[in-house]
């Protein structure tokens, strides 16, 4: 097996073919991770959800790590770990240009929104949409691969 790191441009070129990733935040010491669909441009790694545990910890501490990964022939692979920063974008004055962009970003691919909007547990109906869009601010950026 030979490893071989990629560089920025692999990286990049990595991150914006792909649509799920696994996002990693901590509270008070604990790592949670969890998948997110997400679309890739201008530095950012651009994501939606509803209120839930992940949002809650970024909020709490917006440092976070992104993994995507690929499988190649064999035992082949590719990893781009990106270190980041959590920016919400709140249906606020101030944000519609960022909220705009991220759902321009979004909804470019089929049903963007359904893996951010279910939840496992009937959630209640309610006049508002406590949906939330974010972005992670790319600080650093790493990626290996693997070929036989």
């Amino acid at each position: 097996m030979h490893i071989r790191t990629l560089s920025t441009l692999e990286c990049t070129k990595m991150l914006t073919a792909n649509r799920v990733a696994r996002l990693a935040c901590a509270k008070d010491g604990q790592p949670y991770v969890v998948p997110v669909h997400y679309a890739y441009a201008d530095n950012h790694i651009y994501a939606f959800s509803m209120p839930g545990k992940k949002i809650d910890w970024m909020r709490a501490n917006p440092l976070v790590s992104v993994q995507v990964d690929e499988h190649g022939e064999g035992r082949g692979w590719k990893s781009v770990v990106v270190d980041g920063r959590y920016e919400e974008l709140p249906d606020r004055i101030g944000y519609k240009l960022e909220r705009d962009h991220a759902w321009t970003l979004l909804s470019k691919h089929a049903d963007w929104w359904e893996p951010g909007a279910l939840k496992p547990v009937p959630t209640p109906v309610s006049d508002s949409t406590p949906h939330v869009f974010f972005r992670i601010l790319v600080v650093q950026v790493s990626g290996r691969e693997a070929n036989e």
